[in-house]
């Protein structure tokens, strides 16, 4: 019930013994919910299901690719991917790459931010002079690549 006062009413009224272990503090809460599981309070879950399942780290290369990207007539956008995997906070290298080359940019994907504009020759040693722990062989510059 939304109200605890009339849920410990009727708790009290209907399973006095629960109650009595609940007023103790004695019980785990997982009894006083009427979860099931036979008298000993339940099979170790607490409300909710499944119990908390642990995910394992992935060990991604920290590799920081550069791609050139063709748009319209003589247009390009520059590709970014990877900067993630140096723990570096996407936004943040967004908007320094729009104010650094005076353009527009924006996170695309998961790990993955679109300069407007050819920016493949600067970007680099950009990069290098903005994040120190990107070392020049952990980049990798494909050229023009179609999307």
């Amino acid at each position: 019930m939304p109200e605890p006062a009339k849920c410990k009413q009727w708790l009290e009224k209907n399973f006095p013994d629960v109650f009595a272990k609940l007023t103790l503090g004695t019980a785990p809460k997982q009894e006083s919910k009427g979860g099931g599981g036979g008298e000993d309070g339940g099979g170790g879950r607490g409300r909710g299901g499944r119990g908390q399942i642990k995910q394992k780290k992935k060990t991604v290369p920290q590799k920081v690719t550069i791609a050139k990207i063709p748009r319209a007539k003589k247009k390009y956008v520059t590709r970014v991917c990877g900067l993630a995997t140096f723990d570096i906070e996407l936004k943040e290298a967004q908007r320094f790459f729009a104010q650094k080359f005076s353009c527009g940019a924006s996170v695309t994907a998961e790990d993955e931010i679109i300069i407007q504009g050819d920016f493949t020759d600067d970007i680099i040693d950009v990069i290098q002079e903005k994040w120190p722990e990107v070392d020049d062989d952990s980049i990798d510059d494909l050229g023009e690549v179609k999307k």
